[in-house]
């Protein structure tokens, strides 16, 4: 038990902040064992690694090896390094889906500086110059129009139609840095500043494209924000589906839930990094997504029990 722990002070030295392979064979053999005298002398190793030791742990938690995972959040966890990649996943397992909290999580996966009170100001921000036109009487749609005005007009989002698979586009964080986005992102950020202006938008997740869904009025009708707040009829929204080959279903105008709008992110993402040529991203996110499946059946399993 001793000798292993021996090898990595003794044959391997860090130099330049970097791990030798033969320092990441003697951590990675000895990540599984719970013997204490071995977890303090591998956690006192990656103290002295520093980045390294850190890089090397989140490469092992986007490895494949699902025991080993496990063993390396633990050691993030112990030398109170931040994991933004086990918040998200355990925020997937709580099954306690805010579609704000979700979206900003999911952005700290990748960008784990993202200061998250300052996204949510912005949000505040913009909610609250929207009120400031709403001049009463105000119907929903008075409500949109004023949305749309000063999302689409004053702060400038559009659509990235020119560059739409970058995976910055469904990234909220970097969709309000850089006022572009792909449909599910922008209807996020306007259902999030609706919310603050009093008024319950929904999402909706049609095949091959989103929208958002008011509710609230005898006749529902639905906002395209990745067209700059096109105002869209039931039947336009079959006509767009139509369009794509798809038959139109009554079921696909409804809400989608919080869950769904998650995974289906984290799918785009499986996508566009594919498309960027960055398959262990990918990888990440296809981890996501299989957690939120695997997550749901779950629940679904023990609702029926």
């Amino acid at each position: 038990m001793i000798a292993p722990v021996a090898k990595i002070w003794c044959y391997d030295r860090v130099e330049k902040n970097v791990l030798s392979p033969v320092l990441k064979k003697a951590l990675l053999e000895l990540m599984d064992d719970k013997n204490p005298v071995v977890r303090k002398a591998l956690v006192e190793k990656l103290k002295e690694c520093s980045d390294a030791g850190e890089s090397f742990l989140r490469s092992v938690i986007l490895g494949e090896n699902r025991v080993l995972r496990r063993h390396a959040e633990w050691y993030l966890d112990e030398l109170k390094l931040e994991n933004p990649q086990a918040e998200f996943s355990e925020f997937i397992r709580s099954l306690n889906y805010e579609l704000e909290t979700g979206a900003l999580l999911l952005s700290r996966t990748v960008y784990p500086d993202v200061d998250v009170g300052r996204y949510c100001g912005f949000l505040d921000e913009v909610a609250l110059r929207c009120r400031e036109i709403m001049l009463p009487p105000r119907t929903p749609r008075d409500q949109c129009r004023a949305l749309n005005r000063v999302i689409f007009h004053e702060y400038g989002f559009r659509g990235n139609a020119e560059h739409y698979t970058d995976p910055r586009n469904s990234f909220l964080s970097e969709v309000i840095r850089r006022r572009r986005g792909i449909p599910i992102t922008l209807c996020t950020l306007y259902i999030l500043i609706a919310q603050r202006c009093g008024l319950t938008l929904e999402p909706i997740g049609i095949p091959g494209h989103f929208l958002v869904g008011c509710f609230v009025e005898s006749s529902p009708f639905f906002i395209d924000p990745f067209e700059n707040g096109a105002f869209r009829t039931p039947e336009q929204v079959f006509e767009i589906l139509r369009r794509h080959n798809v038959p139109p279903k009554m079921t696909y105008l409804a809400p989608t839930p919080i869950r769904e709008v998650l995974c289906r992110n984290c799918r785009n993402l499986v996508n566009h990094y594919h498309v960027s040529k960055q398959p262990e991203m990918a990888k990440l996110f296809a981890r996501f997504v299989d957690e939120f499946e695997v997550t749901y059946r779950s629940r679904t399993r023990g609702t029926r029990s």
